[in-house]
């Protein structure tokens, strides 16, 4: 973060400091808000949540080195500087967006860009900001940090050498990303997709897309919208900004169009036309759905005026998939797991499942090993049948489904015309694995893919770790 002394803070926030005569001190670390990550010089952000009080960890924040902490009630005897707010995450983001204030004003920040998406949110992130450090610093959020929380803490790592920051919004209710683009007030906003990821909360797809399209309502005039081409409900959304619009995908009339995507067992070749030129470039990322989230980036980098040749180093040079989202981890026995166990939606789910079947070589043998989709709500049940009738359809050799929430993909998996052991139900992690481990060969590849609720990302984890003992 920014060096600053605890009356701009206060000042920034709304609060006041317990002891005035502490006006003067310097916050010159990072703003945390976990005490067991303290560093010397951080801002320590005290939240009360349903199971843990960070106002209990003061002493142990001041011990790590924490050079004062934001607070929503005043403590005796408190062991470092205190600033006081009604309520430390409304604290948290009126900092983050006076931070990006002072960026703008005092510093190098070109542009903030917000990121949304009922799927490929993280990715694309990630895509657009190893794209954009190739020309300066840039700011993007490690793992999915991208709630009320989350998104605020990846913008206050912003300092005024910050040329970039990239914001992943993620929703849950309708108001949110109204709410997270009133602290960032991004210049460029990324609408990837509107699918029935949370449908059981919002009830509908309108409302998600309704929830989605607040992010670009908040651009500015001379903002851009970097909006999905082929995703009827994003197209809507063209209707509802004051920005220019920047469109990507397969669609004829997409700025930046997917012309081929070419899949195999260690990324793909993407070939994208661009501003009238081609953009040919091998990415190690698994699954042609994400040359949608590769476009989406390219899009965006564009905008901000990266040139087609440090886009097309910046993606070839990219790293492979994060823990846990189509990690490929190849064992030294020939078995390949493909982890995908962070997070799952019905469009997720189906995209997963075709990558695994484009991969597949003669002789050896493809696995699904799938979890239950959360947030689903009344849309649950048939999603899940959907998913068992897909694994059937696309020829996968073996599907093993783990837990009751889950089994509705083996049940419609049989009836599609699954039989002889190639489906197979087990009611807990540690049961799958018992029955994996001892019948993997070389060759095979094995897909683990569930909601985050579900834990099977533990379990790709063990069955890759199975090899080295």
């Amino acid at each position: 973060m920014i060096t600053v002394s605890l009356d701009w803070i206060a000042a920034a926030v709304d609060g006041d400091l317990a002891d005035p005569d502490t006006c003067g001190r310097q916050v010159t670390g990072a703003v945390c808000t976990d005490s067991r990550r303290i560093a010397a010089g951080d801002l320590f952000v005290a939240l009360a949540g349903e199971r843990v009080d960070g106002h209990d960890f003061l002493a142990a924040a001041a011990q790590a080195g924490a050079s004062a902490a934001l607070v929503m009630r005043r403590v005796t005897d408190a062991p470092l500087p205190l600033v006081v707010v009604d309520d430390t995450t409304a604290a948290l983001g009126r900092l983050a967006r006076a931070v990006l204030d002072r960026a703008r004003a005092e510093g190098a920040l070109e542009h903030v860009i917000g990121i949304t998406g009922s799927a490929g949110k993280t990715t694309t992130k990630r895509i657009l900001g190893h794209l954009l450090e190739q020309v300066g610093e840039t700011v993007y959020p490690q793992g999915s940090f991208n709630n009320e929380i989350g998104a605020p803490l990846t913008m206050l790592r912003t300092t005024l050498d910050t040329r970039f920051v990239v914001v992943e919004m993620g929703a849950s209710h309708i108001g949110d990303l109204r709410y997270l683009s009133g602290i960032a007030r991004p210049d460029l906003g990324v609408e990837l997709q509107v699918g029935l990821a949370h449908v059981g909360e919002f009830g509908s797809v309108d409302n998600i897309r309704v929830a989605k399209q607040e992010l670009v309502e908040a651009l500015p005039a001379d903002g851009v919208a970097v909006l999905n081409a082929d995703d009827v409900n994003v197209r809507r959304m063209a209707e509802h900004t004051a920005a220019s619009v920047t469109w990507f995908g397969e669609h004829p009339d997409a700025d930046v169009r997917i012309l081929r995507v070419d899949v195999d067992g260690e990324g793909l070749r993407v070939r994208l036309a661009v501003d009238g030129e081609e953009l040919a470039a091998r990415v190690a990322l698994l699954g042609e759905h994400n040359a949608w989230n590769i476009a989406a980036a390219t899009a965006a980098a564009r905008r901000t005026g990266l040139s087609l040749e440090t886009i097309r180093r910046g993606l070839e040079s990219l790293p492979g998939g994060e823990r846990w989202r189509m990690q490929v981890l190849h064992r030294s026995d020939g078995v390949t797991i493909v982890n995908d166990g962070y997070n799952a939606s019905p469009g997720s789910m189906a995209a997963a499942l075709r990558t695994l079947a484009g991969i597949k070589r003669a002789g050896h043998r493809t696995i699904a090993v799938l979890g239950a989709m959360g947030e689903l709500g009344e849309a649950s049940g048939p999603e899940h049948d959907r998913i068992g009738q897909d694994v059937v359809r696309l020829d996968i050799d073996q599907l093993v489904v783990v837990a009751p929430e889950a089994r509705r993909i083996f049940l419609a998996a049989e009836q599609e015309g699954s039989w002889g052991g190639e489906a197979v139900y087990c009611e807990t992690a540690d049961e799958a694995h018992a029955w994996l481990a001892p019948r993997l060969r070389e060759g095979d590849v094995v897909l683990v893919k569930s909601s985050n609720a579900a834990g099977l990302r533990f379990l790709g984890d063990r069955l890759y770790e199975d090899a080295a003992q």
